[in-house]
């Protein structure tokens, strides 16, 4: 059977948050299409050990930026950094987020004015920074891809700043889609539910125990969550944004994916 050429050899791709998670499933997922990728991230030793691990994997050189979405010099930093590294930014996969579902939400009484902007600073005006950073240099060159991964906090209550901060993003994300329509820059997000990674061990050992339950239980319990019955991996939202990142993907533009394999007894439209 004949795969689908996303049509990505060639294209330059920087990837915020990538040092682990989702982040670093979409560089491999990208590297693994023939784009160029580099990642940026704020810890300098998780990122190297990242940028080391997904070059292997792929055969070649993946470039580390060193980054802090929640500072206007060093998102300014990072992407001249990129070009000159990658020779252009094609495509910017925004990523850079307190990842959500590791820790019970903040309940009202525990949301102060520190944390709400300290999630909102990186997570909404960070991926506005990035996007500001790289989209003259999309624009000039006549084509462009600007992902950004939400969640689906977006649709829920439970969490008022992940609630807040995830329909932010899509609000972002449809105003930078029409801002930059015809100039060949699409913009779209993901929003992925509770997603397997390398942190998700230790997130169901720490439920399993607070339940006093098996880790096992907690996985069944975890997957009912899913139409798919099943906890869905980093990967699967990666080949998700793989697309969006692609050329083919042209139809798709101003909107926000879910990718959590279906919510049971939801209707979004």
């Amino acid at each position: 059977m004949v795969g689908v050429d996303l049509q990505l050899a060639g294209r330059c791709a920087l990837v915020t948050g990538g040092s682990r998670g989702i982040g670093k499933a979409v560089a491999a997922a990208l590297l693994a299409e023939g784009a160029t990728v580099a990642i940026a991230a704020r810890d300098p030793g998780r990122l190297a050990e990242a940028a080391a691990e997904l070059g292997a994997r792929a055969g070649l050189a993946v470039p580390a930026v060193e980054v802090d979405t929640g500072d206007d010099e060093s998102v300014r930093r990072m992407a001249i950094l990129a070009r000159e590294r990658l020779g252009s930014v094609d495509i910017l996969v925004n990523c850079a987020a307190k990842p959500a579902g590791q820790a019970p939400p903040l309940t009202l009484p525990e949301v102060t004015t520190d944390a709400f902007w300290s999630d909102v600073n990186v997570k909404v005006l960070g991926y506005l920074r990035c996007a500001q950073a790289v989209a003259p240099g999309m624009i000039e060159r006549g084509w462009g891809r600007i992902i950004s991964v939400s969640g689906l906090a977006a649709f829920s209550t439970g969490s008022v700043i992940g609630s807040i901060r995830n329909v932010a993003v899509a609000a972002l994300t449809k105003n930078l889609a029409d801002e930059l329509g015809g100039t060949g820059v699409n913009v779209t997000a993901v929003h992925p539910g509770l997603t397997r990674t390398e942190a998700t061990p230790a997130v169901v050992a720490a439920r399993a125990q607070a339940a006093g339950t098996d880790p096992a239980e907690i996985e069944r319990r975890l997957a009912r969550l899913s139409l798919t019955r099943t906890l869905i991996d980093a990967s699967q939202v990666a080949a998700v944004v793989a697309f969006l990142a692609s050329p083919l993907s042209v139809a798709v533009n101003g909107v926000a994916i879910g990718c959590d394999g279906g919510t049971p007894g939801v209707i979004r439209y």
